[in-house]
């Protein structure tokens, strides 16, 4: 793992009525997403409400587990672990 990336762990629910950080899941995060599993949709759909939630840029977020499934892993170049946690809180909550 490069220094200064996080992976965070997250329960994916596609298809939702609205996109968002539902809030902590086991040991990473529950987030929603509107777009739809097919083509990938979904999964860009997650990369994006990441980066838009932690304020970095899309290129900064990669999926590096579970393309295909709920459960992903996405690492985050250059952004700390307590920064992630602070954001995600705050993004659950509103």
């Amino acid at each position: 793992m490069p220094h200064g990336c996080t992976r965070l762990r997250l329960r994916v629910s596609p298809g939702a009525g609205r996109a968002g950080i539902v809030g902590p899941y086991g040991d990473g995060w529950k987030v929603r997403v509107t777009a739809p599993p097919e083509g990938g949709r979904a999964n860009e759909a997650v990369l994006r409400l990441v980066a838009e939630t932690l304020a970095v840029p899309r290129s900064a977020v990669n999926i590096v587990s579970g393309h295909a499934a709920r459960e992903k892993i996405v690492e985050l170049a250059g952004v700390e672990p307590a920064h992630v946690a602070l954001r995600f809180a705050s993004a659950s909550k509103s």
